[in-house]
């Protein structure tokens, strides 16, 4: 159904006699654009009929854009790369700067939350509208919100006696944070829907997005779920409140799951190819994915365990380093029971298992480096690697001055914005080593002839 809406809108644009023109098919055969309308498991064939042009020997282009247009831009053919957006070249450059923008705006969200985290700002709202509302314009509408708010647990246990100027920035903090992701709905909506009604969306892509739209959409009700949960009054009357860990794990992941869904796209939009020259640089590039993808698992993982750190508050306990305290192994790590508890909500193993993972990382990494430096690959490939090996160690270098500075805002956030920045280099790197197709691969040289 979504490609014949696809097929349909073209056809509207084209209904002066080109319907029935002759359209390439990939196995050399032609079959006529109305044909392809009325059967949809044709248009695979009109979809894809695009192909890459050989570099030339001895040639090189920039990396990015370049590689794209040369894979993407060359002749209709016989070959069959499956590219994700229909219409050509400049199709294919507009949606992928709309999801570049769109990747770039939910790095800008992820920032954002963290501030309102680290300013403590995020219980400041104490109710929820989908669609969200105006803020208070009036001193009788601030006073009615801040009414709300002194009926938290964080305003009598935390913030007694906080007066209304106070009060008003925590909550235009809270207030940024949630527009802020609606705006990124309308930003991802319409751009969508114009591109669909122009019949750029393949039904694969359209899917794909789909499924990034929807979990977005989700990800404002995690939000609030995420937030009801700081609402309620903590178990001990000494314990302050705050929102679940398992809450903004959830919310933190549900981000960085979106983040990653739409660099990848779009990267696959603008370098439907891998920057491929030679058979050997193919075959070193093998060898890095090898070892980059379980190095990525693990910033991945680590990244997500910051949210636990975050969720119980654990970056202000124990701010030394190496040592946690006087040991460097907490003597209570494994008091809760059940024993799994630990890992999640024990602020000593939270901590431990943070600072465990993010050393990991950081070995990951360089072992990365260490064991491609002699390899005979891309030199993209070669400067995402030197670019993920430096900003693993800058990560790990923010992390201990966050925790020895006891969580300052500007540090806290920096931190945070360094994990989704490594997480990046991750993805880029990822994608720039996959296999290229059968097509490109059969027409490259051994080695690349320098000129």
């Amino acid at each position: 159904m979504f490609r014949r809406l696809v097929l349909s809108s073209i056809a509207k644009r084209t209904d002066n006699g080109v319907s029935n023109r002759v359209m390439p098919n990939f196995g050399g055969r032609t079959t006529a654009f109305k044909d392809v309308i009325d059967h949809p498991s044709r248009s695979r064939s009109f979809f894809y009929a695009f192909t890459t042009k050989t570099l030339p020997t001895g040639h090189r282009r920039p990396f990015i854009w370049n590689i794209s247009r040369s894979v993407s831009v060359g002749r209709e053919s016989k070959e069959g790369l499956k590219l994700l957006v229909a219409g050509g070249p400049r199709a294919q450059k507009m949606v992928g700067i709309w999801l570049v923008g769109s990747a770039a705006w939910v790095f800008s969200m992820v920032v954002l939350g963290g501030v309102t985290r680290l300013t403590r700002s995020g219980l400041s709202m104490t109710d929820w509208k989908f669609t969200g509302s105006l803020p208070p314009l009036s001193y009788e509408k601030w006073l009615e919100e801040f009414e709300k708010y002194k009926q938290s647990p964080e305003y009598k246990r935390v913030n007694k006696g906080m007066s209304l100027e106070d009060f008003k920035f925590i909550y235009w903090m809270e207030y940024a944070h949630r527009m802020w992701g609606r705006a990124l709905g309308l930003m991802f909506a319409l751009p969508f829907s114009y591109f669909l009604r122009k019949g750029y969306i393949t039904l694969r892509l359209g899917l794909r997005l789909s499924a990034l739209f929807a979990l977005g959409a989700g990800q404002g009700l995690i939000g609030w779920w995420m937030v009801k949960s700081g609402l309620e009054e903590p178990a001990s009357e000494y314990t302050q409140p705050r929102v679940s860990p398992y809450r903004l794990a959830a919310h933190l992941t549900s981000a960085f799951v979106i983040y990653c869904g739409l660099l990848w796209t779009a990267l696959s939009v603008m370098m439907p190819e891998p920057p491929a020259e030679s058979v050997t640089w193919v075959q070193g590039s093998a060898k890095v994915k090898r070892l980059a993808l379980p190095a990525s698992i693990i910033v991945g993982i680590t990244a997500i365990s910051g949210a636990f750190v975050a969720g119980n508050d654990a970056g202000r306990a124990y701010n030394t380093f190496p040592k946690m305290g006087d040991a460097w192994i907490p003597d209570d790590v494994f008091d809760m029971k059940p024993f799994i508890r630990n890992f999640f909500e024990n602020t000593s193993t939270v901590q431990l298992d943070h600072r465990i993972l993010a050393i990991t990382t950081l070995m990951s990494v360089g072992a990365l480096w260490w064991s491609t430096r002699k390899l005979d690959i891309h030199p993209a490939v070669r400067t995402l690697i030197g670019s993920t090996i430096g900003m693993a160690t800058v990560q790990v270098t923010l992390g201990i001055s966050t925790l020895l500075s006891y969580v300052p805002v500007s540090l806290g956030t920096a931190h945070q914005a360094g994990a989704l920045t490594l997480l990046t280099l991750t993805i880029l790197l990822n994608h720039t080593v996959r296999r290229p197709s059968a097509v490109l691969f059969k027409s490259l040289p051994q080695v690349v002839k320098t000129a």
